[in-house]
């Protein structure tokens, strides 16, 4: 048979199409070509850049030259990190310079590096991405909010991490694309290979650095995706308060009426779970802002927990594991590439990326109001939390500051009984600045747009971890509903002792006596008097950190001993 005219014989793409055009022809990528070369000597003659490749480029790459990579029968990328299948935080550096320097909350979460040793870093990245045959490019921007919005440039040797972050990186337009310009940051992924822990300041192999006047991030020796979308994170934590607005570590959804409400909570206390309401439109999992105009998300995508993963408990996640997704360190049937979501062989920390539009309630654009309420989680294992309590502006400042939650035996190596965990905002180890401006911001658009705020455990109640069962679903549901609702805010309180909780006396469909802790205690008076005592303590013990930078009014919040 005759070929029709423009058709290469065994080729299936028509030349000039997109699917058959060579990545880095065209004007677009070879101006993209020309950047990488001035600013960072990348070598375009030695290597094939691929600028924003489609998705199934990405797995036609992934899937040829990346070891161990295969599709689930789900149509998903399943690949794998390597060694590290986990954030490296004592490997995380934020170079010292005139610029930023005097900002940063410097301490254990951020650790100063040189900018000498950053160069040291940079070039060893790009000395190592000049030995790759192909490197891979992708352009999107971070937050929904165009005004806000940042352009990111992701330069990478893999195929997965370009994947990955096209689904957690908002997705430009063609048009947007054209227009992108320079990026206001650049990450050099070269995780592949190891940083010199003999250089001065490295503790390991692996390296993350962050450098605020040069507007790069350069990666050594981890291949974990997750560092790439923390690693914004990060940078949006300084960039977006030097703007005026709030940067926060939470979930966001809208009621049907327009009404927003933020969830804050550390891992396990239920922040996805809780955020992801049928009734509710999801406006992001984990990454959110608050400008003068309202909340948007900084992610164009979720990143999911994978562990114990089913189509009965989280339909949502489940079903947007499909082509187009990312599984992290996954274990599969070999036969079958049937996923065992309960095999944590590799790491209990599997994941799954995947756009924001794979979830069938999400809000595009990624935008809302101002907040109407303010959800903090916390999982008490001590029984002393009351399930639902109102929270004055200054004790949410208290509470935000601490990001109080409990681990329990059985979540990590090591931990056999209750062990409290506090993590500044809930989320220390991605902030920039000092958590009392943080907290000081949320309390001025609590206060400007009239938001409501609650703590809420969804821990134990009645007794300790091990003596009784956790707070059901069902009653945290529908504490949120009377909250949604404005019934909650409507009703009767009383004054929880040490703490200085307020306490609604009934909400619908939660029985009135697990309301109050000392009512709800199934063992003596005493015990549950030296169990608050305790956790008491264990806050005030952990404000001390922030004492010295926060008001008085804030260090009043706290329990009263």
């Amino acid at each position: 048979m005759v070929n029709p005219a423009g058709f290469r014989p065994g080729s299936p793409y028509r030349p000039g199409s997109p699917a058959g055009r060579p990545q880095s022809s065209g004007s677009m990528h070879t101006k993209v070509e020309e950047e990488l070369h001035e600013m960072a000597g990348i070598d375009y003659d030695k290597v094939t850049i691929k600028h924003n490749p489609s998705v199934p480029v990405l797995y036609e790459e992934a899937l040829t030259h990346e070891v161990g990579t295969v599709i689930s029968s789900a149509g998903a990328l399943c690949s794998y990190s390597g060694k590290k299948t986990g954030r490296s935080p004592k490997d995380k550096r934020i170079v010292e310079e005139d610029i930023s320097g005097k900002d940063i909350w410097w301490g254990p979460v951020n650790t100063k590096m040189s900018e000498r040793v950053f160069l040291i870093n940079r070039e060893r990245a790009i000395d190592y991405l000049n030995t790759h045959p192909r490197l891979y490019v992708f352009d999107g921007f971070a937050g929904w909010d165009p005004k806000y919005r940042k352009k990111v440039r992701v330069i990478a040797s893999r195929a997965y991490h370009i994947l990955f972050m096209r689904n957690m990186l908002i997705r430009p337009t063609e048009e947007e694309l054209e227009n992108f310009g320079t990026p206001d940051f650049t990450i050099f992924n070269a995780g592949e290979f190891p940083a010199n822990r003999y250089t001065t300041g490295m503790t390991s192999t692996t390296s993350v650095s962050v450098n605020f006047k040069r507007h790069e991030m350069v990666i050594l020796g981890s291949e974990y995706a997750g560092e790439m979308k923390k690693g914004i994170f990060t940078v949006m934590h300084y960039l977006m308060p030097k703007a005026g607005v709030l940067s926060l570590h939470s979930s966001a959804n809208e009621g049907p009426d327009g009404d927003v409400s933020l969830f804050f909570g550390l891992s396990g206390t239920g922040k996805t779970t809780l955020s992801a309401d049928p009734k509710r439109s999801l406006i992001g999992d984990d990454e959110h802002c608050w400008s003068d105009t309202g909340i948007f998300n900084i992610e164009g995508g979720c990143y999911a927990k994978c562990i114990d993963l089913s189509a009965e408990k989280e339909p949502e996640i489940f079903n947007a594991i499909r082509f187009g997704s990312v599984l992290e360190n996954v274990v599969l049937n070999e036969d079958s590439r049937v996923v065992d979501y309960s095999d944590d062989f590799l790491t209990e920390n599997t994941r799954c990326a995947y756009p924001i539009d794979f979830i069938p309630n999400a809000k595009i654009p990624c935008m809302g109001g101002h907040p109407k309420n303010l959800i903090l989680l916390t999982c008490d294992a001590f029984g002393v939390v009351p399930p639902v309590s109102k929270l004055t502006p200054d004790q949410v400042m208290y509470h935000f500051i601490s990001g109080y939650t409990t681990k329990v035996a059985g979540t990590e190596d090591g931990i056999t009984e209750p062990t409290p965990t506090f993590s500044a905002c809930f989320g220390a180890p991605f902030l920039v600045l000092h958590p009392q401006k943080y907290a000081t911001m949320l309390a001025e658009k609590m206060s400007t747009h009239k938001a409501d705020a609650w703590l809420i455990n969804t821990g134990w109640i009645g007794g300790k971890a091990g003596t009784v069962k956790r707070c059901p679903l069902k009653y945290t549901r529908a504490i949120l509903d009377a909250i949604h609702s404005g019934a909650l805010a409507k009703g009767e309180f009383e004054t929880f002792e040490t703490f200085q909780f307020q306490i609604p006396k009934h909400v619908e469909g939660v029985p009135d006596e697990i309301l109050h802790p000392r009512k709800a205690w199934q063992g003596s008076p005493a015990e549950f008097d030296a169990s608050l005592r305790n956790v008491a303590s264990m806050f005030a013990e952990n404000f001390n950190t922030f004492k010295d930078e926060a008001s008085p009014e804030t260090c009043a919040a706290g329990p009263q001993l």
